[in-house]
């Protein structure tokens, strides 16, 4: 199930329909690393999928970024393992849901957030200057 999931992204353009004035027009996987979102305004988006993960809206993952690091914090089984996405399925038309390998899937990345995290070379040279490459420019970021 979860293969035909990804089949069905890498090869297929997903048409997306509907009065928004910003959609995806196609989504594929780019080798094993990178998601690439084709938009209808011609952009062209590439997200690595730490990137995504570590930019994850989830309530516990902005808890977690949030909270200062804890060196005695042990890692789990599931932690050790590469991570990778193992569905990318549609919230109506507004959104995107990630399900991780290690069973995360309780993030919702909206059109909007995902065309913020684009990591296109024309986007990365509109970060703030001096901002680490990779950082988001999310509204609760600090500083932001």
């Amino acid at each position: 199930m979860i293969e035909d999931r990804w089949n069905l992204v890498e090869n297929a353009v997903i048409p997306v329909s509907g009065s928004e004035s910003l959609v995806p027009v196609a989504l594929r996987k780019e080798g094993s690393d990178h998601l690439v979102i084709e938009w209808s305004d011609g952009h062209r988006s590439v997200y690595a999928w730490k990137h995504l993960r570590a930019n994850c809206p989830c309530a516990g993952c902005r808890e977690e970024r949030l909270a200062p690091p804890d060196p005695f914090r042990l890692l789990k089984p599931a932690e050790l393992a590469p991570l990778a996405p193992v569905a990318l399925t549609p919230v109506g038309r507004y959104a995107y849901k990630i399900t991780w390998s290690d069973g995360h899937d309780t993030g919702i990345f909206t059109l909007e957030h995902l065309r913020e995290l684009c990591q296109c070379p024309q986007c990365t040279l509109k970060n703030k200057p001096g901002e680490p490459e990779g950082v988001s420019r999310r509204r609760d970021a600090p500083g932001g």
